[in-house]
């Protein structure tokens, strides 16, 4: 099988062990160099041929210009972008501080604007430009305790698609993904500790199990290769039938 993403140079933040790791070696895989950003010490995978490690915190002021600059000295250019990168908290809104909110709406999106506005320059060189984001089925549900979240992750689907619209003419997609209940570096020790809570999200989804990274990477190839090339503005739901259900 031809190599779907060869001679192309590829971001993916939160590249730590989860879906930004499985994403960084898959794209790897396909014959893309890529720069796998996560905070100091978090990233594992880059002894992966074609996986670069760089270490910074992508809320700093200055995070974006310096991971643009990195892969533009060490990738030569980029032509996909995957802000992959979240985190989240639980607090019923009446208990939620300032901070906490603040924090979650940095990482979530306010980091993905900055860092995308960053690389526009660059994609648009591209004769393949892509915009990934990594949003979530609460983008279009909601669940106690994630009132920041699902701010959030909603917010990441609508600057999508202004994304969507304002670079189309150069030939650049961007589209989110939403993933459901997935095993990664963040969800897997809550539900090793709890594996009842695992056993219900996993009886909740139409395929009966809990998704893996490798099934969001399988699906963020996709957009980010010749095959999803006419799809923009798009969110596409990795969750197992998880939301068949209302």
């Amino acid at each position: 099988m031809a190599e779907r993403l060869a001679s192309r140079a590829a971001v993916v933040t939160g590249a730590a062990p989860g879906i930004g790791e499985a994403s960084a070696a898959l794209f790897a895989s396909e014959g893309a160099q890529v720069l796998a950003v996560d905070l100091p010490g978090k990233f594992k995978g880059d002894a992966v041929r074609g996986v670069t490690a760089f270490e910074i915190d992508i809320s700093e002021a200055d995070a974006p210009a310096r991971i643009i600059a990195a892969a533009v000295a060490k990738l030569g250019g980029i032509d996909i972008l995957f802000n992959n990168a979240g985190i989240s908290n639980n607090a019923l809104a009446k208990d939620m501080t300032d901070e906490a909110f603040d924090r979650v709406v940095e990482v979530n999106l306010r980091s993905v604007f900055r860092l995308t506005r960053a690389a526009i320059p660059h994609l648009v060189t591209s004769s393949a430009g892509r915009v990934i984001n990594t949003a979530s089925v609460m983008a279009e549900g909601a669940d106690y305790g994630l009132a920041a979240y699902c701010a959030a992750k909603a917010g990441v689907a609508g600057i999508t698609r202004s994304f969507a619209l304002e670079l189309g003419k150069y030939g650049i997609t961007a589209n989110y993904l939403m993933p459901g209940a997935i095993r990664t570096g963040m969800t897997g020790p809550l539900w090793d500790a709890r594996p009842e809570v695992a056993d219900i999200w996993a009886k909740k989804a139409a395929l009966r199990r809990l998704g893996e990274p490798i099934d969001l990477a399988r699906a963020a190839l996709f957009l980010a290769s010749d095959d999803g090339g006419f799809v923009t503005g798009q969110g596409l739901a990795v969750d197992g039938g998880l939301t068949l259900r209302v």
